[in-house]
């Protein structure tokens, strides 16, 4: 109990002191902690490390249409008291996006009467901050900074700033591109990304505001402060607000769209002392307060532990659920019974598929009448590698790639369900010895996986890596069409970070046979990674072989190996798969076939070099399989891979001998190795 009056009376001594000085809130990175931090109103929410105050996402633009959301730090201020006025600083980083030719409507830095919601009808023009009713009425009691992108009746134009009091009609503004000033800022140029900075500043003893403005084309910067104010003007903030008000932003659309969003806010607020002449230290002493006022605080931190232990474990369910149906794009949300039902009740029999994930059951939705692959995640990682999967591929869209249909998550359980393509993987066909596979659908196969490889590479919004192509992952719809699937371990790069661990995977995902030399050193996933899996993905399509030969081949173990000593031979042609040939030749096309898959087996070993840099790229490949370019020149000696990094003399050699396709445990090659 001493220890607690110790406390408590240093406690009191901070507090009656002359003077409490600031608050300070800093919100330099946004993470979902800040969801817990900050009150969310109306339709604002918090994604992609920003405060959204109007809904982000672009691919359903009239869900964005008249919209008006609130974020505020749901702690009061007194920001008055008798003749002394608070002073406060705040900066905070924006960035207004639209993709149409008109922006809409705009946002605020405001300060608050309350933490009420948004008001009704408070879209449009009026910000999130007051409707037709009551807008300037002095009952609204709140100040607020605007930064207006579209022009209504009572503004000056469609890019602005302006100081409004009690209404969205402000009481001054000022143009943004203003030569007199030396600004030429435009909050919303279409379809480009712009942020700016901006600092208020409230000198509370001169009744003073002043804004300054500057823009940068990367989030993440810092920007030096401007000398020149955007706007400066006389505010006497104890004329319109209450004592104790709050601080936020707020913002609108109308019929036109743009997504409105604070990146990083810092804000400084000066503490209004206590009245002078009170000995508010000696009262509480007096009273026996200490003792009261921590028995209280211990009694409520150990409620408050108690109820945090058991939200903690809910919140990783609500914040997943909440991802979910907040990621855009996002395709249907099924029922789990539906499912349940489909799959009869996810029984073994119905087990298409199972990896480290979890497992793949078939079924059928009768009220849809569609057949489906429903993919399930194992409990212990579901949430990273779910998540993960699907936001690489909510909003994946080509005809070679498996679609992804919809989603479910219930109890606990993360399922997603894919459209179910009814000849199964690749390698069944190509490895079944009753039914061969046709020659045309090998070739069709091979075109499908370098157009589906190329979209990720090349035409998607963001560079995707799928980092575990083989045939298996590659799925044959009823026309035989390939479909490249399975993108568990696919990643966006961000940022050039490709790397296993910086991902949060450890070890060496992918598959034996399939990945690249140098992923052995860099521990990086890359594009030129991808294409080493689609080369060895050609030669098994061609050779109708594993690419790990069990059992030897000619003394080779790896596919890659034997064919690329058939090459130097000049016996390249005995690597296809005889089961197509012998089917050609009764159809007496067995010298068409020859040719083309002499051009693929080139291809592949040209995809397979063991250094990266010399494999092609896939726009290349692309023209390539589909006839309109030639086949790089392949050296007829298989070359030695090379790390950079290795010490001279120690270079790391690809043999031809037996054994010379599997590294050793640091990415290395034997080197007790001869050539053939």
């Amino acid at each position: 109990m001493v220890v607690f009056l110790i406390v408590i009376f240093l406690l009191l001594n901070f507090l009656s002191g002359p003077l409490a000085e600031q608050r300070n809130f800093i919100f330099q990175s946004l993470n979902q902690t800040i969801r817990d931090e900050l009150s969310f109103k109306g339709d604002s929410t918090f994604s992609r490390e920003a405060l959204q105050l109007t809904p982000d996402t672009l691919n359903n633009p009239s869900f964005l249409q008249n919209k008006s959301g609130r974020v505020i730090i749901p702690q009061k201020f007194r920001l008055w008291k008798n003749n002394h006025v608070a002073s406060f600083h705040s900066s905070f980083v924006i960035n207004i996006f639209h993709p149409a030719n008109i922006a809409a409507e705009g946002m605020t830095f405001v300060i608050l009467p309350s933490l009420t919601q948004v008001p009704d009808n408070s879209h449009g023009g009026f910000l999130g901050l007051t409707n037709s009713t009551i807008d300037g009425s002095p009952d609204n009691r709140f100040v607020a900074v605007e930064f207006d992108t579209f022009k209504q009746p009572y503004d000056p134009d469609d890019n602005h700033i302006g100081l409004n009091i009690n209404s969205v009609n402000s009481t001054i503004t000022r143009p943004l591109t203003n030569d007199t000033y030396g600004y030429n800022l435009i909050l919303s140029p279409t379809n480009v990304d712009v942020f700016f900075t901006v600092w208020i500043d409230y000198d509370g003893t001169r009744r003073k505001i002043q804004i300054y403005m500057a823009n940068h084309d990367n989030r993440s910067i810092t920007v030096p402060k401007p000398s020149i104010p955007v706007l400066t003007s006389q505010l006497d903030l104890s004329k319109y607000l209450l004592q104790d008000s709050y601080f936020g932003f707020s913002a609108s659309t109308g019929d036109n769209i743009q997504l409105n969003c604070v990146l990083r806010w810092n804000l400084t607020v000066e503490i209004i002392p206590p009245e002078p002449g009170v000995d508010v230290k000696g009262l509480l002493l007096k009273a026996g307060v200490p003792c009261l006022v921590m028995s209280i605080f211990v009694i409520m931190w150990l409620i408050w532990s108690y109820v945090r232990a058991i939200r903690k474990k809910q919140r990783s369910e609500e914040q997943l659920e909440f991802a979910l149906k907040t990621l855009p794009g996002m395709p249907k949300e099924y029922a789990f019974k539906d499912l349940k039902i489909a799959t009869c009740n996810f029984d073994d029999r119905n087990q298409l598929g199972k990896g480290g994930f979890g497992s793949v059951y078939g079924g059928r939705l009768s009220k849809e009448g569609i057949d489906v692959a429903v993919k399930t995640f194992l409990r212990d990682n579901c949430q990273g590698d779910f998540l993960s999967e699907l936001t690489i591929i909510n909003r994946l869209r080509h005809r070679n790639l498996v679609p992804l249909l919809g989603w479910c998550y219930k109890n606990k359980n993360l399922l997603l369900v894919y459209e179910l393509m009814p000849n199964g993987s690749l390698d069944k066909h190509l490895f079944n010895t009753e039914t061969p596979l046709a020659w045309e659908r090998r070739y069709n196969t091979v075109v499908g996986v370098s157009s589906a490889l190329h979209y990720l590479h090349n035409e998607y919004d963001n560079t995707v890596v799928h980092r575990d192509l083989k045939a298996s992952n590659i799925m044959l719809d009823s026309m035989f069409n390939a479909r490249l699937g399975d993108f568990g371990l696919a990643r966006a790069i961000d940022n050039e970070k490709t790397s296993y661990t910086e991902q949060g995977h450890g070890g060496m995902p992918g598959t034996v046979g399939y990945i690249a030399p140098e992923c052995f050193h860099t521990q990086k996933a890359t594009r030129e990674s991808d294409v080493y899996g689609f080369g060895v993905v050609v030669l098994e399509v061609v050779c109708g072989r594993k690419p790990v030969l069990i059992p030897e081949v000619d003394g080779f173990r790896l596919l890659i190996d034997w064919v690329w000593m058939l090459y130097r031979e000049g016996r390249i042609p005995e690597a296809v798969d005889e089961r197509v040939l012998d089917i050609r030749e009764e159809e007496e096309e067995s010298g068409y076939v020859g040719n083309e898959a002499e051009r693929l087996l080139r291809l592949g070993l040209a995809c397979s070099h063991p250094m990266a840099e010399e494999r092609p790229k896939m726009h290349d490949i692309v023209q390539i399989v589909n006839k309109k370019m030639p086949v790089p020149d392949v050296p007829h000696f298989k070359p030695a891979f090379i790390w950079p990094g290795s010490s001279p003399g120690l270079l790391n050699f690809s043999s031809y001998s037996s054994g010379s396709g599997y590294p050793n445990s640091d990415g290395t090659r034997s080197l007790n190795t001869r050539p053939r």
